[in-house]
């Protein structure tokens, strides 16, 4: 007989017992997914109230992802200038709609979900592009209360640069942050914040060299940052495809670099863990 109040559940004529003991999510396939895999799939820890409500909800951070992804090879490349490409006019749908619709959709049902982190990384993202979004848009004259003889646009003005930088300055800080616990998770999502991180301090820095009147250092750095977002772009389509690949049931044994095994479980209740701290 079973201890009373441990859960039974049968699947194929095999009993499960309190597979939640035992740090295992069952699904209504009967699919058990230990707080690894768990955290490969949602990039975030498994805590007893997460994972709920993926009985009922398809897993919205490869939809988050793909917006992301999207928005930032653009961008990077066109900073880089391939091709000869200058300017975001032709592509602003990418600051407006591929990726902040996909991303405040993701970040949506992650809240749904419960699934803290992620709702925390698609919000992040969808404003940056929503807000960066803005200053691609002359009709909108935000460069026009800076505008002299000589620059009517207000756009090479040093102040109105300066603001940029220190705008993506402020960025890269919370990138940073974020990057602090993405070390929690696995190899791939770390380096990928702290690339993000430092691709907008070199942005910045692009920006700040506009300013001084330094065009071609401008130039460098500006392709330099194109280059770190590109390789962030990349390593975001790779983690895409293992978490789509994970939900199709496709068998691939891509490494992530898991960090969840150098940290204590998190799929314990907080007040078991505090008692246990206390003990």
């Amino acid at each position: 007989m079973p201890a009373a109040g441990k859960p039974i559940a049968t699947h194929n004529g095999v009993r499960a017992i309190d597979d939640e003991e035992k740090g295992l999510h069952r699904t209504t396939t009967g699919v058990t997914m230990s707080p690894e895999l768990f955290e490969k799939l949602y990039l975030t820890p498994k805590v007893p109230h997460v994972g709920d409500y993926n009985r009922r909800f398809a897993n919205p951070t490869a939809l988050g992802f793909v917006g992301f992804v999207i928005s930032t090879f653009t961008f990077s490349m066109v900073l880089m200038g391939w091709g000869g490409a200058s300017g975001f006019t032709p592509v602003v749908g990418i600051f407006f709609f591929v990726g902040p619709v996909l991303l405040i959709f993701a970040m949506v049902f992650e809240w749904v979900m419960g699934n803290f982190f992620p709702m925390m990384v698609m919000g992040l993202f969808a404003v940056f592009w929503l807000s960066f979004g803005m200053l691609q848009l002359p009709t909108l004259g935000l460069a026009t209360a800076y505008a002299t003889k000589d620059d009517p646009s207000g756009f090479a003005s040093p102040e109105y640069n300066a603001v940029i930088a220190l705008y993506l300055l402020v960025w890269g800080f919370a990138l940073f942050t974020f990057f602090i616990f993405t070390c929690k998770i696995n190899s791939v999502f770390a380096a990928i914040f702290l690339l993000v991180s430092v691709g907008a301090w070199v942005l910045s820095g692009a920006y700040w060299k506009v300013s001084s009147g330094d065009f071609d250092m401008a130039g460098k750095l500006q392709k330099g940052g194109g280059a770190l977002l590109f390789v962030v772009a990349l390593l975001g389509w790779y983690m895409c495809f293992i978490i789509m690949a994970g939900e199709m049931r496709i068998t691939l044994n891509l490494p992530v670099g898991d960090l969840s095994r150098f940290w204590p479980r998190t799929d314990v209740d907080l007040a078991a863990q505090e008692r246990e701290h206390k003990d």
